[in-house]
């Protein structure tokens, strides 16, 4: 028994010194392995061990693919915002966020009116872009708090815009996707600069070319005749988007709304539209003609932003008469309301017409038990609000 015992001991004593020899040869391949790591490792592992220097606090904004949340510098005690991107949700799409950060390396830190980029890394998962932080909200949620609101202030805002669009331009960048709710103020405080955000469209171009980028992209009611046509676009869209924030901060509704996708591009791409008596009273003839030089189909005809900074309703000593004097808070906020809920409501019905269209086609095989005519109207209906929600992230430009 006893040496039975010991044959077993002496077994297991034998394993465990190969385990441990295993083993220590294993910690001698790790320990020199490096040296044999291909360049890109180096990268790669340089990725994920990013020292921590901000502290993330409370959520700003979420998206499909990033999240923004308010964060804290930990050695200045300096709040900033930050951009939290999935890398695997945007791969594939890697170049619109290397081209982000090359736009607002290139225009930001530089003016007032421009949302800065101040830092940007990345770990294994995510991308950071950290800008400035914009507490004062978006620009037409401000007018709605202001106890009233005249042309002369809806003309300085205007005015704002353009000097920050010049910039860009002059700087050869194209925003792409200017519209109310990417104008932020910085602070609450009632003198704060009012900042250009989101650049993810954004392109730097050739300053001596203005029909360069032909991808379809933007947001469908500020979206330039050219670019639905694909013949080519460049700066003039930005300032055919000025046309339509112009229009809307006077009116409280966008120049082009209709009930359908189909309707709303076919009035952009014949520049069909009103000033309705009704809502335009009182609405001075300069602003008028400010925004009818904005919204011309043709770019070339189209005021650049150095003209619009020369017309004479951007001019600050031109004062209102009377007429021009009114409060247009009260008919603003009317408008906006109304075509808001209106909005929500045909929304909803079109989702509703859609998701059963497509219940209808998979309870019948695929075979819809609409027919082919009002099919082929709804689909067309539908398209445009998908291409809507997927253009942002189809762009190669």
């Amino acid at each position: 028994m006893m040496c039975g015992a010991t044959q077993i001991k002496k077994k297991n004593l034998y394993k465990l010194g190969e385990q441990s020899r295993l083993l220590q040869l294993k910690r001698v391949y790790h320990l020199f392995s490096f040296l044999f790591y291909p360049p890109w490792l180096f990268f790669f592992l340089m990725v994920q061990t990013v020292p921590c220097k901000y502290k993330t606090g409370k959520v700003l904004g979420n998206g499909t693919y990033a999240t923004v949340k308010e964060a804290m510098h930990i050695e200045t005690g300096k709040y900033y915002a930050v951009k939290i991107i999935n890398k695997r949700l945007m791969e594939g799409r890697e170049h619109m966020i290397r081209n982000e950060i090359n736009v607002l390396r290139k225009i930001s830190q530089n003016h007032k009116n421009i949302l800065s980029l101040v830092d940007y890394f990345e770990t294994l998962n995510n991308l950071y872009l950290v800008t400035d932080l914009a507490l004062g909200g978006e620009l037409f949620d401000r007018i709605c708090q202001k106890g009233s609101y005249f042309e002369r202030d809806a003309a300085h805002l205007v005015r704002v815009i353009v000097e920050a669009v010049a910039y860009l331009h002059d700087n050869g960048v194209v925003h792409r996707d200017l519209k109310p709710e990417n104008l932020l103020f910085r602070t609450p405080d009632e003198d704060s600069d009012l900042l250009i955000a989101d650049f993810g469209l954004s392109r730097i171009i050739d300053t001596d070319k203005f029909h360069v980028l032909t991808t379809t992209c933007g947001t469908p009611g500020y979206m330039a005749p050219e670019i639905f046509k694909k013949t080519g676009h460049g700066k003039p869209v930005d300032m055919w988007a000025i046309g339509v924030i112009t229009f809307f901060l006077l009116c409280g509704y966008t120049p082009f709304e209709h009930d359908s996708n189909i309707d709303e591009m076919h009035a952009i791409m014949h520049a069909q539209y009103s000033f309705d008596e009704q809502f335009w009273h009182g609405v001075s003839p300069q602003a008028k003609d400010f925004i009818t030089k904005l919204l011309t189909i043709e770019p070339d005809l189209r005021l650049t932003a150095h003209q619009a900074l020369e017309h004479p309703w951007l001019q600050v000593e031109v004062k209102p008469s009377a007429e021009e004097g009114k409060d247009l808070l009260p008919n603003v906020t009317k408008n906006f309301n109304a075509r808001r809920t209106f909005k929500k409501a045909v929304d909803m019905v079109r989702l509703s017409q859609y998701l059963g269209h497509k219940h209808a086609a998979s309870m019948g095989g695929g075979k819809s038990r609409l027919d082919s005519t009002h099919q082929g109207v709804q689909d067309l209906d539908v398209q445009p609000v998908q291409e809507g929600l997927e253009q942002v992230l189809m762009t190669t430009d």
